[in-house]
């Protein structure tokens, strides 16, 4: 009975989401206030429904009930609870159903907390988020349905995929998709603008606090997806180029010239038709990244689905969903009248500089992702675009963006003086002049672009805490007022100067780990040794053990430098027992200067074991820089600036300096 509550609950919310797409548009088109606020109560209930069809999942897969398909092909009766649950989410069906629950998350917030919206842009936001809604009902009901039963019964489940059976895969299918999904609240909004023609800086500070939510979450995701596949993968590497991480990244690249974009809209009152662009962009962007991963166009532990049909119809569903608003975009959108003049230097200049660099990678990482794909369609064979293609094009144009993350907070409005701005960042240079220095002698062998990497770092990282010192008038002032004027500073103005730190303290993550990477793989028996970067990895043998519903085999590897002890690595290689799959437990040190990496994998013939040791360097700062962009954009959600429909703040006290972007 649970499995037939959960599809009426979702054939209800299909005819709720019918009316909430069509009932509040007519309502904004003639001005009727009861048409338009039926919106409200839709978008609510629509949030209710969904949340019973999800619970109810959640209990058929905690039940271990196998007579729905959906939990025969995903669960054990085996199986830790933590993985029960997970397994909702970790099938194509399933994680639809996760989609569109959070979909409804973000309707129903607007329809909460939006009471400040004018009446109009609400009703046809939230009738624009459902009309992407009833496609997705459509889409699981009718290809998809995740309450299927199944005859005869078995007795038992398939199991889930062992790779997918890891705290790290648990969380971050959901903290991606409020990423992903966060955005069509801003294609809503920018929706609604075009229909009802008026962008201005209202609209702007509506949108912000959605998109700003999008990027941390899809921030997250993407992050706890690379934390995974380093610890889990055994591969000793974070990011490999795959098409399902490029699925990922492309709208975070888009999301986040959006954010930037939207400030100039909101203080300059210009780059409007950019900016909407930019929300239908970063939208549709996630709604390829579904396409990829649910078409069977990909094969890859992310990719559920299989069936050409389901392929067909997500594919009509992204024609009509960007075709439909690029058309609508083209059709409008030149009705959208900036007000705003600037000069090519100035912090529009340096934003809209920042935009086109962001949007120019996102649009090489989307060729290389769909090149051989559409190749291969076209019967032109299968071609290979991987690591060397993305790094070779995705770094040089990074490269001044970064220069000019640091110049640009220090510009004026308007107009500016680039010679000013670039005397100011002096110690910067030197910074960065310097850390380039002592890389190449500690580092004397490496990569070019690794020296290259580690000075940008320093430059970023000083220009940001050089634009905080100004902006606070730190050493012009004295002491006591700064200090006022630093308690004074608005959240966002904060967000800003942390989340550019914590992207420079990341980017000497990626640096490090990516340039000196060290690594040796061989065959080891007890009792040998092999050296990695100055630590002597000794390999003590191995272990068996049983998990829950896996068997371990456990290699033990104690680490010295000069003799003295570092750290014992524990590194497990595990077999599921339902599928007889391997999976790997890597054995992480995780120092300051970097991480202490051991595989332990097949045993030889010899009695020896293939084992892969590793030398990370500054791996860790890249997580650390993440955490801070995350917390950066978390602290600037909290400015009351960023609430929905919250009003400018009046003019800022003496002590307190003009508001960043």
């Amino acid at each position: 009975m649970t499995a037939e509550i959960g599809h009426f609950a979702l054939i209800l919310a299909l005819l709720v989401a019918v009316v909430q797409a069509t009932v509040p548009l007519i309502g904004a088109h003639k001005g009727r206030q009861a048409w338009m606020a039926v919106a409200r109560p839709a978008a609510i209930t629509q949030f209710g429904l969904l949340a019973v069809a999800f619970g109810c999942l959640m209990q058929l897969y905690i039940t271990s009930d196998f007579s729905v398909l959906n939990v025969v092909m995903n669960s054990h009766t085996d199986k830790p609870l933590l993985y029960k649950i997970a397994g909702v989410w970790g099938n194509h069906e399933g994680s639809l159903l996760l989609w569109v629950l959070i979909l409804s998350l973000f309707g129903s917030a607007v329809a909460v907390f939006g009471a400040n919206l004018p009446p109009g842009l609400r009703a046809r936001a939230l009738a624009v988020q459902a009309m992407i809604a009833v496609g997705f009902y459509l889409f699981m009901l009718l290809t998809s349905n995740p309450f299927e039963r199944v005859f005869p019964v078995p007795i038992n489940g398939r199991d889930l995929n062992p790779l997918l059976q890891d705290p790290g895969l648990a969380i971050h299918p959901p903290m991606l998709y409020l990423g992903y999904v966060g955005f069509s609240m801003a294609f809503s909004f920018a929706i609604a603008a075009l229909i009802e023609g008026r962008v201005d800086a209202a609209w702007a500070r509506w949108v912000r606090p959605w998109t700003l939510a999008a990027w941390c979450f899809l921030t997250g995701g993407i992050a706890l997806g690379s934390w995974w596949a380093y610890y889990e993968l055994g591969w000793g590497g974070w990011w490999f180029w795959d098409p399902v991480e490029n699925a990922s990244f492309m709208p975070w690249l888009a999301g986040t010239a959006l954010l930037h974009s939207s400030t100039v809209v909101e203080k300059r009152d210009t780059l409007k038709g950019w900016t909407i662009l930019l929300a239908i962009i970063a939208f549709s962007l996630s709604l390829l990244g579904t396409f990829l991963v649910r078409s069977g166009v990909l094969t890859s532990v992310h990719a559920f689905a299989t069936d050409p049909a389901r392929g067909v119809f997500i594919l009509g569903l992204l024609i009509v969903v960007i075709g439909g608003s690029l058309a609508l975009f083209a059709w409008r959108g030149p009705a959208l009248v900036s007000t705003g003049l600037f000069k090519p230097v100035s912090r529009e200049g340096a934003l809209l500089f920042n935009n086109l660099v962001l949007a120019t990678a996102a649009a090489a990482v989307l060729l290389g992702t769909l090149y051989p794909l559409l190749l291969d369609a076209i019967g032109g064979g299968k071609v290979s675009v991987g690591p060397p293609f993305f790094n070779t094009v995705f770094i040089p144009l990074m490269i001044p963006m970064i220069i000019a993350m640091a110049i640009g907070p220090i510009l004026s409005w308007k107009r500016a003086d680039l010679m000013t701005a670039v005397n100011k960042l002096w110690l910067a240079l030197l910074a960065a002049l310097v850390a380039m220095a002592v890389v190449s002698v500690l580092r004397s062998e490496g990569p070019l672009l690794g020296i290259i990497g580690i000075g940008l770092a320093a430059w970023l990282g000083a220009g940001t805490l050089i634009e905080l010192t100004g902006r606070i008038r730190l050493f012009r002032a004295p002491l006591g007022e700064s200090l006022g004027r630093l308690r004074g500073m608005p959240r966002a103005a904060w967000g800003m100067t942390l989340g550019h730190l914590g992207l420079a303290i990341a980017i000497a993550g990626m640096t490090g780990a990516g340039a000196w990477k060290v690594e040796s793989i061989q065959s080891m028996k007890p009792g040998e040794t092999v050296q990695v970067a100055g630590y002597d990895f000794a390999f003590e043998g191995v272990k068996s053990s049983q998990g829950p519903n896996y068997s371990i085999v456990e290699g033990t590897f104690n680490v010295t430098q000069n003799g003295k002890p570092v750290v014992t690595l524990n590194a497990e290689k595990r077999v599921y027992n339902v599928s007889s799959r391997p999976t790997t437990e890597a054995g992480i040190h995780t120092m300051f200067t970097g991480d202490l990496y051991a595989v332990i994998g097949d045993e030889e013939d010899n009695g020896g074991y293939v084992t892969r040791l590793y030398f990370n360097p500054l791996v860790v700062w890249m997580w650390a820089g993440v955490l801070l962009m995350m917390f950066a954009g978390t602290l600037s959600l909290t400015d009351r600036r960023h609430r929905v429909g919250a009003p400018k703040k009046h003019q800022p006290s003496a002590a307190t300096a003009p508001a960043g972007a």
